[in-house]
């Protein structure tokens, strides 16, 4: 599986088993979390609204255009569905 990197903020949620507030299929924006990342987790925004830890393994790095990243960092609350 390949690693997430910091400078990827968004990610695809491929998995939300047992999670009420992810949904497969949607873009989420992740924060940075070193302690975190160590144990293979993200602190991924989810539908709530606020910030919580998932498994790494539940979501894919997405590399976006800068005009993309600025689109979806401009409305936080919203999550994309693909």
């Amino acid at each position: 599986m390949t690693k997430l990197k910091h400078e990827n903020t968004f990610v695809l949620c491929i998995e939300d088993k047992e999670c009420d507030d992810l949904e497969k299929g949607k873009v989420y924006a992740i924060l940075p979390d070193n302690d975190a990342k160590q144990d293979s987790y993200l602190r991924v925004v989810d539908e709530s609204g606020e910030d919580y830890l998932y498994p790494e393994s539940y979501f894919v790095p997405l590399d976006l255009p800068s005009k993309a990243k600025a689109a979806l960092s401009a409305e936080p609350q919203k999550n994309i569905r693909l």
